[in-house]
This record gives C-alpha cells, structure tokens and sequence, in this order.
C-alpha cells in the first residue's frame, strides 16, 4: 500500500517512472492493523462512518505513537512538518479520508472467512 501510495505521488512530481518507496520500519507498522480485528468484530453491523471514523482515529494514533518512538531514534521514516494540517510532523489530518478508506480496507481483509 505504502508503495502505490509513494508511487502514484511520483505523478505529482512528474516523474514518469512512478517510483515508490518506503522504509522496513513501516512493515510491522502496516501489520499492527491486525490489532484492529477485534475492534472490527465489534463494529460489524454499525454505521459506515462510525465504523470509519474509529479506524480513522486508531490509525492516527498508531502513526504517532510509533513515529514518535521512532523519532527519539531518528529513524522515523516520514517526517509531515512541511505539510499543511500536521501534528509534530507525524500525522497530517489532511489524510483522514485516506486512512477512513485504508481503515474498512482493513476491515475487509480482517473479516474473511
């Protein structure tokens, strides 16, 4: 994900070759998402937004608890002070609608029987 994220922002940048890249640091980041299952189980059967919003608020709170850990190392992979709506340079709320979308992505892929 973080790859075709990095990607397609080459395009922005016009750079044709649609390069990605990320950090292995992010691998067991993106993989804490499975802590979100039981959450899910929870949530079958509510509203699209709540459901949401919630995965929304759960992944923010996991970029900055684990960029902040990372920082005291600086070996944060990202680094979001330059962008409009950041938090410390760990989170952009500009994004919510992204990890809203990544959050029931998620959902689904944690909810397969």
């Amino acid at each position: 994900m973080e790859i075709l994220f990095t990607g397609l922002h080459s395009l922005r940048n016009e750079n044709p070759k649609l390069t990605g890249n990320t950090s292995i640091w992010m691998f067991p980041i993106y993989g804490m998402a499975s802590f979100l299952s039981p959450l899910c189980r929870l949530l079958k059967g509510q509203n699209l937004l709540l459901r949401g919003g919630v995965y929304t608020c759960c992944i923010f709170c996991g970029e900055y608890v684990t960029g902040s850990f990372l920082k005291k190392f600086e070996a944060c992979p990202w680094d979001y002070s330059e962008a409009p709506m950041n938090i410390n340079g760990l989170i952009r709320l500009d994004y919510a609608p992204l990890w809203f979308g990544a959050g029931l992505l998620f959902e689904k892929i944690l909810n397969r029987h």
